[in-house]
């Protein structure tokens, strides 16, 4: 069973990039972040002829999460974290695929910091560590899947000392990441490639990607439960390649049937 994540910069002026990487690595269920389209808008038709079913969470201009199926539908359980019913920004859903539960999240970005913006990002964060807790509790199989704008540690950004004072990196960021890990919660990516320098993002500026000045901030976090099914965990960056990309690339694991 292959799970995906990856923030389409756009769902809508990036659906051809979209569509040639589900062809190509054929994905069983994929969490999309950035859909920066209304719920209305969203490319259900394109998708669902692809051979995905889907549930999403849009906004216009801004946010949007969603999760794909193929062949089959997600069954939603939640599109909003418990005590955040008043948040208008749509950076949420849960559904369940196949016997395990999918988070897929957004989380905010947090510049300039300090400030608004950065007091903003840390309060979701917390309210998103406490359902990751409850999630955990419920001893369901569960992957929180998506773009977490956080670089864990100084082996995922491209010159860290660059990086101190921005609020994907900032210690409260880091450390409220660590305190995910505590809880049970396993970084496949990093579990499997402990000490690799791997990059999920680079921006469009300065020729990031042709220079692999990179960030890894795109992260596919696995309950304890699943960890023993744990076989592959890559990053597809060739996509961030392709014309008109995402700046981000897809990033999946594999986990064996049992």
């Amino acid at each position: 069973m292959k799970i995906a994540t990856f923030n389409v910069n756009g769902i809508n002026g990036r659906l051809p990039i979209l569509l040639r990487w589900l062809a190509e690595r054929r994905p069983d269920v994929v969490c999309l972040q950035e859909l920066k389209a209304p719920d209305e808008k969203f490319p259900a038709a394109a998708i669902e002829s692809a051979g995905y079913g889907a549930v999403w969470h849009g906004q216009k201009s801004w946010n949007g999460v969603a999760i794909l199926a193929r062949n089959e539908v997600p069954v939603e359980t939640r599109r909003a974290l418990d005590d955040d019913q008043d948040d208008p920004h749509s950076r949420y859903i849960e559904a369940a695929v196949s016997g395990i539960l999918i988070g897929c999240l957004y989380m905010p970005n947090g510049n300039p910091a300090p400030g608004p913006k950065f007091e903003y990002k840390l309060r979701w964060f917390e309210r998103f560590s406490r359902h990751a807790t409850y999630l955990l509790e419920t001893g369901a199989p569960a992957v929180l899947a998506g773009d977490y704008n956080v670089m864990p540690t100084d082996l995922d950004v491209y010159k860290p000392e660059r990086w101190v004072n921005d609020a994907l990196f900032r210690p409260e960021v880091r450390q409220a990441f660590h305190k995910l890990i505590v809880q049970g919660w396993i970084d496949a990516l990093r579990h499997l490639h402990p000490e690799e320098r791997i990059y999920t993002f680079w921006d469009y500026f300065r020729n990031a990607y042709g220079r692999d000045a990179g960030l890894r901030i795109d992260h596919l976090l696995l309950s304890s439960s699943l960890a023993p099914r744990l076989r592959q965990a890559q990053v597809d960056r060739h996509v961030r390649g392709w014309e008109k990309a995402s700046d981000h690339a897809p990033v999946w694991i594999e986990l064996s049937s049992h």
